[in-house]
């Protein structure tokens, strides 16, 4: 990522966050941006019909814009458990 997420960016989560429901590839969209102590992100992840999933801060490793190479598709919350 060459640019720092900003304020409504939609993000990837970079890893699996199991204790969320959250995998890596799941969509989330920065809700806060946090410069102290470090670079950080509040990220809500919600359900395809907009109810909150999740609601969660990730470092800056912790996502990724998405690419010409992803695809966006779903997955039943089981799969994350």
């Amino acid at each position: 990522m060459d640019v720092e997420p900003k304020l409504l960016d939609t993000v990837i989560a970079a890893t699996n966050f199991p204790e969320h429901m959250v995998l890596a590839g799941d969509l989330g969209t920065v809700v806060e941006v946090y410069s102290l102590p470090n670079r950080a992100y509040e990220v809500e992840f919600v359900h395809p019909d907009g109810l909150t999933l999740a609601l969660f801060t990730l470092a800056r490793q912790q996502v990724r814009w998405l690419s010409a190479a992803d695809v966006v598709t779903t997955r039943q919350l089981p799969l994350a458990a």
